[in-house]
């Protein structure tokens, strides 16, 4: 369970991981799980890796916004079954719990990570996988994208790496339940009607697009985009009135910010603004 040996460095365009693919231009990281002849599947220290790379990028602004995808026609097959399953079934309680946890952890710094992150969707989307795809911002899909979260296939619980708290609130109680209840895929066309996918576009276009969202997130207010995605997050929890006040709050820090004053000077001037990020 030890972090990967190349800690990750600051800017993240001079960082090389040891098992993704990163790439940073426009403002925009992208992430490639990269072992497409095994549907890239995660491993032990890829877990570590992505969980390090997303809190890092709380400390780099020059990264607006970050595209998650696979390599090869497919976005991951989940966790490795000879690196991590076949490890877990010889581990103890504590061991397993360790693991568990580390992997809650990836969800964990996906939704505390600022930037707003696009998942580029391709064939197999599964166990894992499925969860990198639900724990992003956004997704977009190719037609022969298929998600499936496989857990109860090998004798486990739906409850995954956060599973049960976000899934439903993503496509709904009852066909969350249906997915994790009998691990089925769910198709591209499903998963666009249901609202887990933004949109369904062809093949050679799903990365092209969700760069293309990624870079138009990069462009706006970094500040306000980052006050929308921690306020998506912490109004589950809330009452109405409570998120009222809050977004009061939230709203009025983000006026304080000078890319408020710029939009309103290109507004007079007729103009398109041009956010600066502060």
């Amino acid at each position: 369970m030890s972090r990967p040996a190349n800690p990750v460095t600051l800017p993240l365009a001079d960082y090389t991981p040891q098992h993704f693919l990163l790439g940073v231009a426009d403002g925009v990281a992208t992430v490639t799980l990269n072992r497409p002849e095994r549907k890239n599947p995660l491993t032990f220290e890829s877990y570590r890796e992505l969980t390090d790379f997303f809190r890092a990028c709380s400390f780099d602004d020059s990264v607006k916004s970050v595209v998650v995808t696979g390599a090869g026609g497919n976005f991951s097959s989940g966790g490795d079954v000879f690196e991590i399953i076949g490890p877990l079934v010889k581990m103890d309680t504590k061991g397993l719990t360790a693991f568990t946890r580390m992997t809650g952890d990836l969800v964990k710094a996906m939704r505390a990570c600022p930037q707003p992150i696009v998942a580029a969707v391709e064939g197999i989307c599964a166990g894992a996988g499925a969860i990198v795809a639900m724990a992003s911002d956004m997704r977009l899909a190719a037609p022969g994208a298929k998600v499936a979260f496989l857990f109860n296939k090998v004798g486990l619980a739906g409850c995954d790496m956060g599973a049960c708290a976000l899934l439903p609130r993503i496509i709904g109680q009852t066909r969350a339940s249906e997915l994790l209840y009998t691990g089925r895929f769910m198709t591209a066309e499903e998963g666009e009607r249901w609202g887990f996918f933004s949109r369904i576009v062809a093949p050679d276009q799903v990365l092209p697009q969700s760069r293309a969202l990624a870079r138009e997130i990069a462009q706006g207010p970094t500040f306000a985009n980052t006050m929308t995605k921690r306020m998506l997050a912490m109004e589950w929890a809330m009452s109405v009135e409570e998120a009222i006040e809050a977004e009061a709050v939230a709203q009025a820090l983000c006026m304080t910010t000078a890319d408020f004053a710029r939009a309103f000077e290109a507004f007079a001037n007729k103009a398109k603004p041009v956010f600066q990020g502060n």
